[in-house]
């Protein structure tokens, strides 16, 4: 007859597993990164946020899904190139009032970058929220804003 004991090392096991996955996914979120596309890390309830960038010529508009986010729970963030989109959303829930006798929280969040691939007019960037979906809106820089002439000698 064997002995059939449970492995110990099993629950280690598994976080290691788990763990290997994270740092995949975060390693190929980095490349397409540098490569300039979109950043589609994990959020903070396993799902994702889509996120698109659209070119109109004039301006560049992001929407991102953001569904059960109030405005207060969302920051939008320009720094250089990346706009980054971050939320976090707590949610509480009592079963009864008094003594609990049960009570579960819920927090979910997330944080999305993407490179703008021209200057913005940072003085003119508009964010809303309507129906869940983020939309903001990145006007382009004037080309000329910025330039003057060199003399040539």
């Amino acid at each position: 007859m064997t002995d059939r004991r449970p492995n110990p090392f099993q629950g280690l096991e598994e976080l290691f597993e788990q763990m290997s996955r994270q740092f995949e996914n975060a390693a190929r979120s980095w490349d397409r990164e540098e490569e300039g596309g979109l950043e589609r890390p994990e959020t903070g309830d396993g799902g994702s946020n889509a996120m698109d960038l659209l070119d109109r010529g004039d301006e560049f508009v992001v929407t991102i899904d953001v569904p059960g986010y109030e405005t207060d729970d969302l920051e939008v963030r320009l720094a250089g190139e990346t706009l980054r989109v971050s939320g976090e959303h707590r949610e509480t829930r009592d079963e009864r009032e008094e003594a609990y006798v049960r009570r579960e929280r819920h927090v979910q969040s997330f944080d999305r970058r993407v490179r703008i691939p021209e200057p913005v007019d940072v003085d003119d960037v508009d964010a809303t929220v309507d129906n869940g979906v983020l939309t903001v809106t990145l006007p382009k820089a004037d080309p000329t804003a910025d330039s003057h002439t060199i003399d040539i000698e």
